[in-house]
C-alpha cells in the first residue's frame, strides 16, 4: 500500500445514477415506510413529495459546488474552504457518523428480512455475514464497487417497476376488485386519517428515506467527466425517486387498508402476501434484502471516502488516508466496517427496538449534514459573487431555497422532540456536537 497513490476516476454516469439510487432506495422505503404509513395513512404520498422537493434543492446546491470543484470528501471540503475549519471538521465527522448509523440500520434490516425465510436464524449472525461480504468487495477497487452497486440497484429498480405494474393490474382487475379497492385511500379515516399533524410527523421518518442521496457529491472525486455526469445524475435520480416513492405508496395504499400494515416485515412483502400472491412476496423479500445490501455497500464506500478527505486535511489520523495500489482507501474502509460491528452486539441484545432507535439518530445526523450543505452553499455563492466567478451548474432559487430549507429542517427538529421514538436523537444531537467541538479543539492544540 502506498500513500502517494491517487484516487482513481473509475465511476461512469451509469454508476453515479445507480449509486445515488442505491443510497436513497433502500430500507427507508422497503421497511421504514411502515412507520410513515402508521403516522400519515394515505397522506404519506404528500409527505414523500414534500421531502423530495426539499432534497432536490439540497442536491442542486451540492451539485453546483461538486461540478465546480469535483473533489473527494465533497461538502466537508467545501465547508472547510468557504465557511471555516471547524464547519469542515464537523461536516466530515458528522457525515461519517450518520453513515455508520445508516450501516447499522441496514444490517438490522438484513436480519429482519432473513427472518422471513429463516425465523430461527439470529439477526446478529445475518448482520455479521453481510458486513464481511460488503467489506471485502469494497477493498478490491472502486470499479468493482461501482459495478456491484449498479447491478444491485438494477434489481431494486426493476422490482419497483414490476411491483407498480403488478399492483396496477391487481387494482384494475380481480381478485382485489376494482374500483372498490381505490376506496382504501379514504375509507379508513379519510386521506388524512391523523390530520395534518400526523402527516407532519411522518415527514420526519420520510426524511430517513432520502438520507444518502447526497452521495452523488461524495463520488465527484472518482467520477469520469464530472461536469457532465453529476448534473445528469442529479436530475435523473431525483425524478425517478419521486416516481418510485410516491408511485409505490399510491399502489400500496390502494391495495390494502393502511391501518393493517405492521412492522414485522416489509410492507411490500406483507401486502402482496395478504392479497394472495405469496410468490410475489418471496420475490420482494429477496429484493428488499438486496436493497439493504446495496445501501450498506454505499455506506461503506462513502464513509471511507469521507475519512480519506478528513485525513488528507489532517482532521483525522493519517492512516485513514492510506490508499492501496488500486486507489482504495483501505484504512477508511476497515475503520468504518470495524465501528459498524457494534450493530452485531445491538441486534443480539435489542433485536426488536434497534431499527427505530437507529432511524431517529440517522435523521438527526442527516439534518446536520443538509444544513451544512445549505449554509456552505450560501458562503460559496457569496465567494463567487465577490470574485465574479460564474458556476457551471447553478442551483435553483438562490438564496430563497436555502432559507426555505433552514426553516424546514428547524421544523423537523421541533417535530422530533414531540415523538417518543425520536426524542433519543434530539438528546444525543447536542451532545454529539459538543463532543465534536471538543475533539476539534484538541486536534487544533496538537497541531
Amino acid at each position: 500500500m502506498q500513500e502517494n497513490e491517487k484516487m482513481q476516476r473509475g465511476l461512469k454516469n451509469r454508476h453515479l445514477q445507480m449509486i445515488a439510487l442505491g443510497g436513497a432506495i433502500g430500507t427507508g422505503l422497503f421497511y421504514g415506510s411502515a412507520s410513515t404509513i402508521a403516522l400519515a395513512g394515505p397522506a404519506v404520498m404528500v409527505s414523500y413529495l414534500l421531502g423530495g422537493i426539499v432534497i432536490f434543492f439540497i442536491m442542486r446546491m451540492l451539485g453546483e459546488m461538486a461540478v465546480d470543484e469535483p473533489v473527494s470528501g465533497s461538502f466537508s471540503y467545501y465547508a472547510g474552504k468557504y465557511w471555516g475549519a471547524f464547519p469542515g471538521f464537523l461536516a466530515g465527522w458528522n457525515y461519517w457518523f450518520e453513515y455508520v448509523i445508516v450501516s447499522m440500520a441496514e444490517l438490522t434490516a438484513v436480519g429482519i428480512y432473513m427472518n422471513y425465510w429463516l425465523p430461527e436464524m439470529p439477526q446478529w449472525l445475518s448482520a455479521l455475514l453481510c458486513l464481511l461480504l460488503i467489506t471485502m468487495i469494497n477493498l478490491v477497487n472502486v470499479r468493482l464497487y461501482g459495478e456491484f452497486e449498479f447491478w444491485l440497484s438494477i434489481i431494486k429498480v426493476a422490482a419497483i417497476v414490476g411491483m407498480i405494474v403488478l399492483g396496477l393490474y391487481l387494482i384494475l382487475s380481480n381478485p382485489v376488485g376494482f374500483p372498490a379497492n381505490i376506496s382504501n385511500l379514504w375509507a379508513y379515516g379519510g386521506f388524512f386519517p391523523n390530520g395534518l399533524w400526523g402527516m407532519a410527523l411522518s415527514v420526519v421518518a420520510v426524511m430517513f428515506s432520502f438520507g444518502g442521496i447526497e452521495l452523488i457529491g461524495i463520488t465527484a472525486g472518482e467520477a469520469v467527466n464530472p461536469e457532465q455526469t453529476i448534473p445528469k445524475a442529479i436530475h435523473q435520480v431525483i425524478w425517478r425517486i419521486l416516481v418510485f416513492y410516491v408511485g409505490t405508496m399510491a399502489i400500496l395504499m390502494a391495495l390494502w387498508p393502511w391501518n393493517q400494515v405492521g412492522m414485522d416485515a416489509s410492507p411490500f412483502v406483507q401486502i402482496f402476501s395478504d392479497v394472495g400472491i405469496p410468490a410475489a412476496a418471496n420475490l420482494l423479500n429477496f429484493v428488499v434484502l438486496m436493497a439493504a445490501l446495496s445501501v450498506y455497500n454505499s455506506a461503506i464506500y462513502s464513509n471511507s471516502r469521507m475519512l480519506y478527505g478528513l485525513a488528507s486535511n489532517d482532521d483525522a489520523p493519517r492512516f485513514l488516508a492510506v490508499l492501496s495500489g488500486h486507489g482504495v482507501p483501505v484504512g477508511g474502509i476497515l475503520a468504518s466496517s470495524g465501528v459498524t460491528l457494534l450493530i452485531v452486539v445491538l441486534n443480539y441484545f435489542f433485536p426488536k427496538q434497534a431499527f427505530m432507535y437507529l432511524l431517529s439518530i440517522v435523521v438527526a445526523a442527516a439534518i446536520i449534514s443538509w444544513l451544512i450543505i445549505a449554509i456552505t452553499h450560501l458562503k460559496f455563492r457569496q465567494h463567487c459573487q465577490r470574485t465574479q466567478h460564474v458556476t457551471k451548474f447553478p442551483s435553483l432559487f438562490y438564496p430563497a431555497a436555502n432559507y426555505f430549507c433552514f426553516a424546514f429542517f428547524a421544523g423537523l427538529l421541533v417535530l422530533m422532540a414531540q415523538m417518543p421514538d425520536m426524542q433519543l436523537a434530539v438528546i444525543i444531537l447536542p451532545i454529539w456536537l459538543i463532543l465534536l467541538r471538543i475533539a476539534y479543539s484538541w486536534r487544533k492544540k496538537r497541531r
